[in-house]
């Protein structure tokens, strides 16, 4: 998901460069003009001083809005898609799913599967650091078929298993209270 901030700071940059923005979404900007090189340039820079980056190259922009899709699916939507993932990411971005795991892999160096696997540990360890779910309703929320399977790949992931992880933060939190 694009954040707020982020959408923010491009139409700024886009502002200031007398280029008006129809849209952002999923790390695209539509603009009403034609760009020239100057502005193009100029916009790289100021997108590249405020932590942001121009993509130009169609597999990598590609590729950020893959991520952007599973980054939304998984941290910001209340409810996981119920169908498997590879549909649901297909249906968003209106490609077969085949050509954009190809893309994908070829980019990052790593398969599709593989960051929704990251990104749902770092949404485990969220949800463990909160401490308002056990693990139960965790594996239950992220879809997993058991807490068995959840506990494997966190393993698999930290090298910790969830209970230790979840044990460690409370340590962490109990000695930084009594600091």
């Amino acid at each position: 998901m694009v954040s707020l901030r982020c959408k923010l700071m491009v139409k700024e940059e886009l502002k200031k460069l007398g280029l008006h923005c129809l849209s952002i979404d999923l790390g695209m900007a539509e603009i009403q003009e034609e760009i020239s090189k100057w502005q193009h340039e100029q916009l790289r820079i100021n997108l590249l001083s405020s932590g942001l980056e121009l993509l130009e190259d169609k597999k990598s922009i590609l590729t950020e809005r893959i991520k952007n899709v599973i980054v939304e699916m998984i941290h910001y939507s209340d409810i996981m898609p119920v169908n498997n993932y590879s549909d649901y990411i297909s249906e968003k971005l209106h490609h077969d799913y085949t050509y954009l795991s190809n893309i994908f892999s070829e980019v990052k160096g790593t398969t599709i599967q593989q960051y929704i696997i990251i990104n749902k540990i770092e949404k485990v360890k969220e949800l463990l650091f909160y401490d308002e779910l056990n693990l139960t309703e965790i594996s239950y929320q992220l879809h997993y078929s058991s807490v068995a399977h959840l506990s494997n790949q966190f393993k698999k992931v930290t090298g910790l298993s969830p209970s230790y992880f979840k044990q460690l933060n409370k340590n962490r939190i109990h000695n930084l209270e009594n600091v």
